[in-house]
């Protein structure tokens, strides 16, 4: 049995939640109103997953958390708004510890929750067997906000007024031409993966050769403020693919979320492009899909894929075939990894041609891109 605390202010929501993971007949169920309560259950009940609304009253969801990560760590995932501060607060979740944070149904729950339901509980179920990450110097962190002496986090840094702004276009940047090109990074992650990409873009120079593709299961309202987030913690620069954008050094393209992100060729050049999401793919920005396109145009030996932290299969299958035909890969091991799904599948399938530790990726690819 998976011992599951849920934790949610709204009855009608705690009902919903109680009667999908009641249904499925091997999870222990325990309900907290709050955040408060959801401490106090804690020691008492000990969850193997909790489930935390962001947006509750007293006690919020990442405050929960916070504690949560000092008492008793284990594995949380957030339920958040479609809304911009929702979002906000769902990458600050994350980067405190959470494994994943799901949209929670919006409107007539009742009309949302086929789609809802299944993935909750693969989330869940997923999550009951991740390793919870405790962010690093937590508990210095509250006791200085205890003290009065630092703020709560907020939203991070806007992007640098170097950057192009939503005016100027794709074509303030420069175009790769193909020929030109010394190689691509595709990088693909799902459940854990806003952390690891911190870790792993945040390790790398402004002067980095080759420009990098990110498939990031997540959905829409989340990859904006992920890719901005990302570039006020990193030396490249980082945005959303939200309209095709020519390919660079030094930059990061984020697929913006329920859809996917492709590379395609221009009379310019190479650009990152959205695509509609392929039903067949059930993860959006679909991995699988982002390499497909890149061994379509560019030669497998100027191609580096990394699969990190995240649920599931997806990317193993083409990035093992990006290996075969003579580019190489990187699969997060196991050690570092919140969920070792598709990196997993990546190395039991033969496909990666290094299986390191999160802190170490960086120094790899930096080593194959030299």
């Amino acid at each position: 049995m998976i011992r599951l605390l849920v934790v949610d202010d709204s009855a009608l929501m705690r009902k919903v939640l109680g009667g999908i993971f009641a249904a499925e007949g091997d999870f222990a169920l325990a309900f907290a109103r709050d955040g408060l309560e959801a401490l106090d259950l804690l020691p008492r009940f000990e969850p193997d997953v909790v489930t935390l609304d962001v947006t509750m009253p007293g006690l919020d969801g990442l405050a929960c958390l916070d504690r949560i990560m000092l008492a008793r760590p284990c594995p949380v995932v957030m339920l958040s708004s479609l809304t911009g501060d929702g979002a906000e607060a769902s990458l600050d979740a994350l980067a405190r510890g959470a494994v994943d944070v799901l949209e929670k149904p919006a409107g007539a729950v009742s009309l949302a929750i086929d789609r809802f339901a299944p993935v909750l509980v693969q989330t869940v179920r997923a999550a009951s067997r991740a390793k919870p990450r405790t962010a690093h110097g937590l508990a210095a962190r509250l006791r200085a906000r205890h003290a009065g002496l630092v703020p709560p986090p907020g939203p991070r840094p806007a992007p640098r007024a170097t950057e192009p702004g939503p005016d100027q276009g794709p074509s303030a940047v420069p175009a790769l031409p193909l020929e030109a090109a010394d190689g691509l990074v595709l990088v693909g992650t799902s459940t854990g993966g806003p952390p690891a990409l911190t870790a792993l873009l945040g390790a790398l120079p402004a002067s980095f050769p080759w420009p990098i593709v990110v498939a990031q299961h997540m959905p829409a309202t989340f990859t904006g403020p992920l890719a901005r987030r990302l570039d006020g913690l990193c030396a490249l620069t980082v945005q959303e693919v939200t309209a095709p954008v020519p390919l660079a050094p030094g930059r990061v393209y984020v697929g913006r979320g329920d859809a996917d992100v492709i590379v395609v060729r221009r009379p310019g050049g190479l650009m990152a492009a959205p695509a509609p999401a392929r039903a067949e793919d059930p993860w959006h920005p679909s991995v699988d899909r982002l390499v497909e396109s890149a061994l379509g145009l560019v030669p497998p030996q100027r191609l580096v894929g990394v699969l990190m932290t995240g649920m599931g299969r997806d990317g193993a299958r083409t990035m093992a075939d990006l290996r075969a035909r003579g580019g190489r890969t990187i699969a997060e091991a196991e050690a570092t990894a919140v969920v070792w799904g598709m990196p997993g599948e990546l190395v039991r399938a033969g496909g990666a041609s290094v299986i390191a530790p999160l802190d170490s990726i960086a120094a790899e690819l930096t080593a194959f891109v030299a």
